[in-house]
């Protein structure tokens, strides 16, 4: 790509960034300058970690084994990020390593912001293929998964219990609302989830959406349907609560937490609220349609590299994220951060090391990428039009058809 075409795609896409953000791109002042002399700039999403805590020392002491002067980090919430890095790459202004929420990639790379694991020689050969996917585009790799995490259904053993219903027996959705009617008959609550008309309900709603074998490049599809049609016969018969319209995934895990619902639709994220719990928890896959565990998205961060005016910074930027993205490296920042390994050998590690992650590693190596498939930046569309149809269907408005019908208009 010429830099004059790589300009011109980098200002169209940061127009979004500008409407988001007030001010100008950051400068060197602020930490945002490719050109950091022998410091290497790192910006990350985890602003919850101070000066002090594991991570900032493990970017240091990658920083040091990569021979890099110092390393100086920023961390910022996950969508002023996303605007940060859009508009610094509109200046050549980019830090050495990014790391981003994995639907960002594409975004960034149709921008031209990043460098290809072809280009800064970043070895991805270990990684999961089906998590690696949410950082291609074009047959490109954008960079490296620190970790995922995932969605699964848990589950409230003693109400099970008391109700007569073995969580083994649920392997597809007939099983699993024939537990959750067992459940409602003996006075408690079926199945609670976030159907909240944003991302969160679109993410929510994909492992039922892809188990039920639909594609998102075919909203209104017969399996579709039959997804949609399952989440809004939940909420005729009683089984599951109206309240879903309006869930967030915190909210929905409140109401889980009452020790009235007998399942919840949440992720990896609540594993230690979970232990908190005033009754005993377990965890299963989500069943896909006729059976074994249905594709649920990926959430989770990548590591990358992005454009610099200065070329030879990439070896050293390289080595950092090499380091970062060990085996050993990877264990401790993902139990750090509740997250699965991308990494098969890491993920059986954290498995042995804790038998209540087997679940979740399942579940991991059945998920997907929100913007594989190349669809890249055309996912934020089609989940907007998705998750609005869920909301149409659920709140009575139309029927499951004719709601995903016009999301599927809505989408060309």
């Amino acid at each position: 790509m010429t830099g004059l075409s790589r300009r011109r795609r980098l200002a169209a896409v940061a127009v979004i960034a500008l409407a988001a953000v007030t001010g100008s791109a950051c400068s060197s002042s602020d930490g945002g300058s490719g050109d950091g002399g022998g410091a290497y700039l790192v910006w990350d999403p985890y602003p919850q970690f101070a000066a002090d805590s594991e991570w900032v020392a493990l970017l240091k002491k990658c920083g040091t084994s990569a021979g890099a002067a110092s390393v100086e980090r920023t961390g910022y919430d996950t969508t002023d990020l996303t605007n940060k890095a859009l508009l610094a790459a509109q200046q050549g202004n980019s830090p050495d390593v990014l790391i981003v929420d994995n639907p960002v990639i594409s975004t960034l790379a149709e921008a031209g912001a990043l460098t290809t694991t072809d280009d800064n020689k970043l070895d991805v050969s270990a990684m999961a293929p089906n998590l690696l996917g949410a950082g291609q585009s074009a047959g490109k790799t954008y960079g490296v998964p620190i970790g995922a995490n995932t969605l699964a259904l848990y589950y409230n053993k003693d109400l099970l219990t008391a109700a007569g219903v073995d969580p083994a027996s649920i392997k597809d959705w007939p099983s699993l609302t024939a537990a959750l009617t067992t459940v409602k008959a003996k006075g408690k609550k079926g199945i609670t989830f976030s159907a909240i008309g944003t991302e969160e309900g679109s993410f929510q709603f994909l492992p039922w959406f892809w188990g039920s074998g639909a594609q998102l490049t075919s909203l209104d599809s017969p399996q579709a349907v039959s997804a949609l049609t399952l989440w809004n016969d939940w909420l005729k018969q009683g089984l599951a609560p109206n309240s879903v319209i309006n869930n967030t995934q915190t909210t929905s895990w409140q109401e889980f937490a009452t020790g009235d619902y007998a399942f919840a639709e949440n992720g990896t994220w609540q594993l230690a609220n979970a232990e908190k719990l005033g009754f005993s928890y377990g965890t299963i896959a989500i069943p896909a349609s006729a059976g074994g565990p249905a594709p649920a998205p990926t959430g989770g961060e990548f590591v990358s590299i992005p454009v610099q005016k200065k070329t030879d910074r990439y070896e050293t930027s390289q080595k950092i994220v090499a380091c970062l993205t060990n085996a050993d490296n990877l264990l401790t920042t993902d139990t750090t951060l509740s997250y699965v390994a991308p990494v098969a050998a890491v993920q059986d590690r954290q498995a042995a090391a804790d038998p209540k992650l087997k679940v979740w590693v399942e579940a991991v190596r059945a998920a997907k990428g929100r913007t594989g498939d190349n669809l890249g930046t055309k996912y934020p569309k089609i989940s907007e039009s998705l998750w609005t149809a869920v909301q149409a269907a659920l709140s009575g408005g139309k029927s499951p058809k004719d709601a995903l019908t016009a999301a599927q208009a809505a989408t060309r």
